[in-house]
């Protein structure tokens, strides 16, 4: 069953979309629903994946509720103009889905965030940030260092989303929205590390970004590493193929 809503939000001080995909199988209303979370990437929207992809298919076959949040260019990020995707998706669109689907669960093991390019930040993001709500998170082509992104980017409307001085994107390194300081904090509070799976195609302009920060992770956070091509997923005590 694939749902369309539109909802007003306070987050966000405006009318939004989303999309939720329920598949029925027998007893699903007696187990509740795994959760995936899946963000589009930049200059697309809720719908990017149901265009895109075989995404209900997949929901069927593997029993996941899907729940496709329009973020505009936003990169997932409580923004300096005032409007707070962040908090919209991990906070209040969370309580409108347990409210409205209450056979989705609300358990960290079966929540995952995915997202691709922009939405592959987005989602790392909320899964560093929140590691006690997703207990994994998909990264695809994701743009991983929001730092350099900022410098090379549109500057003025990557101030408008991170707030930076012009021409000093530096000063994000270590704050809220970086990905590296983020995964250190994680290890450094002692909480349980979400699983982690990063991949990007060996010819994508992002490979440079995402392999230093699956170093990072082999390295500061001394993961074990298992070699494969395709990708990494770093997991509790080691890093997954």
């Amino acid at each position: 069953m694939l749902i369309n809503m539109q909802l007003y939000s306070k987050e966000l001080k405006k009318d939004t979309q989303v999309n939720v995909i329920l598949p029925n199988y027998p007893g699903y209303e007696e187990a509740p629903y795994k959760a995936l979370w899946l963000l589009h990437g930049r200059s697309q929207d809720h719908n990017a994946w149901l265009r895109n992809s075989d995404i209900e298919s997949y929901a069927t076959q593997y029993r996941l509720a899907v729940i496709m949040p329009n973020a505009d260019r936003s990169w997932y990020t409580d923004t300096a103009y005032g409007m707070n995707y962040f908090s919209y998706i991990t906070e209040e669109l969370r309580e409108v889905c347990r409210r409205n689907f209450k056979t989705i669960s609300d358990r960290r093991e079966d929540n995952i965030v995915a997202g691709l390019s922009m939405g592959g930040y987005g989602a790392v993001k909320m899964a560093l940030t929140k590691p006690e709500v997703y207990g994994a998170c998909i990264s695809l082509s994701g743009a991983l260092d929001i730092v350099g992104k900022c410098a090379t980017d549109n500057v003025n409307e990557m101030r408008s989303i991170f707030e930076f001085d012009r021409g000093l994107s530096s000063t994000l390194r270590g704050s809220k929205h970086d990905l590296f300081a983020l995964a250190e904090k994680v290890k450094s509070e002692g909480k349980l590390f979400p699983k982690l799976y990063t991949w990007c195609g060996l010819d994508d302009r992002l490979l440079s970004s995402n392999e230093t920060f699956q170093n990072i992770l082999i390295t500061s956070l001394l993961c074990i590493l298992f070699v494969s091509r395709r990708g990494i997923i770093p997991g509790n005590g080691g890093i997954y193929i």
